[in-house]
């Protein structure tokens, strides 16, 4: 027996049959459109989702910049706070007339009668 064999069986023209054959002729020529409009939606979605997935990823990284220039800010708010600090309490100081008298002397080497002012290097 060989494995190709032709049927010689005779079809039957029957109303069903024509019916079940015009079936298969039509979903054989729906199969490849089905196919492609898959590819297609596929395609679309892929392409879809690749724009939100860089979109989040840029997002994050310019999310995770701006934390770190907000710790920076940060700390550069607090040394400023703590000049304000330093420079409000200089304010206070330079309303003494006892503390002026003491910074000329220093910075401008005034004396009182009677004093002598010997400098010192610094090392």
């Amino acid at each position: 027996m060989s494995v190709l064999q032709k049927n010689n069986v005779t079809k039957l023209q029957s109303q069903y049959a024509l019916e079940q054959e015009e079936k298969e002729k039509r979903a054989s020529r729906r199969r490849p459109i089905v196919m492609i409009r898959f590819m297609l939606v596929s395609m679309i979605l892929v392409a879809l989702s690749s724009v939100f997935l860089y979109a989040l990823h840029s997002q994050s990284a310019d999310i995770e910049a701006k934390i770190e220039d907000k710790k920076k800010l940060e700390q550069q708010l607090g040394k400023l706070e703590k000049q304000q600090k330093r420079l409000e309490e200089e304010i206070k100081r330079l309303h003494d007339d006892d503390y002026i008298a003491e910074l000329a002397r220093k910075k401008y080497f005034l004396s009182k009668e009677g004093e002598i002012i010997f400098t010192v290097p610094e090392k």
